[in-house]
């Protein structure tokens, strides 16, 4: 018995693997990059097609499977993901870049969760759209889904958000740009309002790329700025955890249980081994360069397999029930970025 239930959770896994490979090379068309749509976001559609069409063909026993992928597989991919970032990368850009990003993610999540009692919308996918508004897009959702432990459809949710707004700042501020409405500010203003206030790390390359094309010198310092403010994620998820855990009682005498979410201290130590083995200068840097991109690759994999798990449990029936309030959250909050973050930046660096 137990034989045949690990065999129906691998059937739930090995179905998600097959969405995840499609996603890949879906993500691999030339349209598709010119969009800078990630893998990652490729799977969730893939899946929340999948979910709303043929998902009653799909055996019960296979649904742990899609679980698994959904909460297991997307904490280690979190983990993971620290190898994509360095302590060496917040010497180079300054101080000031890192009190942009500390104002703008603590600005952002505030502001949601205001927003988001004002607008009566349900706590948990307030906090989710914020978070991925505030923090790294997709990845920050998916980072604070085991903690805020929400129905996969209000994950579904924040990433929508996060898809429609991120691309319209990614050609937003390009032709802001070529359109003279950044002339006040130098390249390197440019580079951190860019990475400090623009949703998913893809988003912040093209829209870099853009720029660079028009003239300027903002890519990698943008790119940098980026990855402070997902550096970030540690601290909000820890911070998250403690605030929820909060108001979580455990049924007995009113005592409180606090949840703490540990993959973020492994997601912190992973930045610290990666941080050490870029410094060494006895390892070779190119094949150290080849291990850690590969480790990124695996880890892409990982998350485009929690994506997809999660839109397997979306349908659009959710959506409906979601309403537009997410939406118009996601809206203000990116008014919130796109304005507040330039006169922040202005004001500070």
């Amino acid at each position: 018995m137990i034989k045949e239930e690990r065999k129906s959770v691998l059937h739930g896994i090995l179905l998600i693997v097959l969405f995840s490979f499609s996603a890949f090379y879906i993500a691999d068309f030339e349209f598709i990059k010119k969009l800078s749509l990630s893998p990652l976001i490729v799977g969730i559609i893939l899946g929340m097609i999948y979910a709303n069409s043929l998902r009653s063909n799909l055996p019960q026993t296979w649904v742990p499977g899609i679980k698994f992928c959904s909460k297991q597989i997307l904490r280690l991919g979190v983990i993971l993901y620290g190898f994509r970032l360095t302590f060496q990368q917040v010497m180079e850009i300054g101080l000031p870049a890192i009190v942009v990003d500390l104002i703008i993610v603590c600005g952002t999540l505030a502001l949601g969760v205001l927003l988001g009692k004002l607008f009566k919308i349900d706590s948990q996918t307030a906090l989710m759209t914020s978070t991925g508004s505030a923090i790294c897009g997709a990845a920050a959702v998916l980072g604070a889904e085991p903690v805020v432990n929400c129905e996969p459809h209000k994950t579904a949710v924040a990433v929508s958000t996060v898809v429609i707004f991120g691309t319209i700042a990614m050609f937003l501020y390009p032709v802001m740009y070529r359109s003279g409405l950044l002339d006040s500010m130098t390249d390197k203003q440019v580079a951190v309002y860019l990475g400090s206030t623009v949703h998913e790390v893809a988003h912040v390359v093209g829209a870099g790329n853009a720029i660079d094309a028009a003239g300027g010198s903002v890519a990698d310092a943008a790119t940098i700025t980026k990855m402070i403010r997902v550096m970030l994620l540690a601290p909000v998820l820890l911070v998250m955890g403690l605030v929820l855990g909060r108001g979580k009682g455990n049924g007995e005498g009113g005592k409180r249980k606090i949840t703490v979410p540990w993959f973020a201290f492994l997601f912190l130590a992973v930045i610290c081994v990666n941080s050490l083995l870029q410094s060494c200068s006895f390892i070779p840097q190119a094949g150290l360069a080849k291990v850690t991109g590969a480790i990124n690759n695996f880890d892409t994999f990982l998350l485009t397999m929690a994506m997809t798990a999660l839109g397997a449990e979306t349908s659009f029936d959710k959506f409906k029930q979601a309403g537009a309030k997410p939406f118009l959250l996601a809206g203000l909050l990116f008014l919130w970025l796109t304005v507040g973050g330039f006169f922040i930046t202005k004001l500070i660096v």
